[in-house]
């Protein structure tokens, strides 16, 4: 968190950084989901997955989100504000609120895009450097259809193989999502030389590049 917190300071306040990129920390190759979803029309989905930049920075380059924004889930909205979700006291969670069109992406492939790129589902209350409850892994159902996928990909996840350690995502109840401030959106695209982008978060949109290219955007998508 003060790693995170020390960053945010410098790009608020310095010039932007012009560090090497460095390659993607822990990519993950999730299985395809057996049990597939069923939506029509857009939907909303929320997922948590450490900080919320990077998270958003994957959806937003994604085929088929509409929008993708950082917010606080889990919390009172007296929580919800940067300064307090930091410190790791709140019951909130760094998490992002997706709006998607099935059409082009189910969610099944979301949180197959998440659990491979995303956020390692092993770690529990961390990702990253960051550390704390505000940036635990969760997912969100804001349906039964999202709950039954989510729940029957979990099962899945932990028979698969792909990681050694169990799986710690936990299903959380929705709550009121709290979109955060302003500068938090579109963090990544705002400042692209940023250290902490650089260092963590780019290098997932480049891991998104490689692994689902069905499913990269090019376009950093702005709401």
């Amino acid at each position: 968190m003060k790693f995170k917190a020390a960053i945010l300071a410098a790009a608020l306040g310095a010039a932007a950084l012009t560090t090497t990129p460095a390659i993607a920390e822990s990519t993950f190759n999730a299985p395809v989901a057996a049990r597939q979803a069923d939506e029509s029309g857009l939907q909303t989905a929320i997922f948590a997955g450490g900080c919320f930049w990077g998270i958003e920075a994957v959806f937003a380059h994604t085929k088929g989100v509409h929008s993708s924004v950082s917010g606080y889930h889990g919390g009172t909205q007296r929580q919800a504000s940067y300064r307090l979700v930091a410190s790791g006291v709140t019951d909130h969670a760094e998490s992002v609120r997706v709006v998607y069109d099935p059409s082009v992406i189910r969610y099944d492939q979301l949180l197959q895009i998440l659990f491979s790129v995303g956020a390692d589902p092993t770690l529990l209350n961390r990702q990253g450097p960051d550390r704390g409850p505000q940036y635990r892994s969760a997912i969100v159902p804001l349906s039964a259809e999202q709950r039954t996928v989510a729940q029957s990909y979990l099962r899945q996840m932990g028979r698969s193989g792909v990681w050694d350690d169990p799986i710690v995502v936990a299903i959380e109840d929705p709550k009121t999502f709290y979109e955060a401030e302003e500068y938090h959106q579109d963090f990544a695209h705002k400042n692209p030389n940023n250290a902490y982008i650089r260092r963590w978060d780019a290098p997932k949109v480049a891991a998104l590049r490689e692994m689902f290219p069905q499913f990269y955007r090019a376009e950093f998508k702005t709401d």
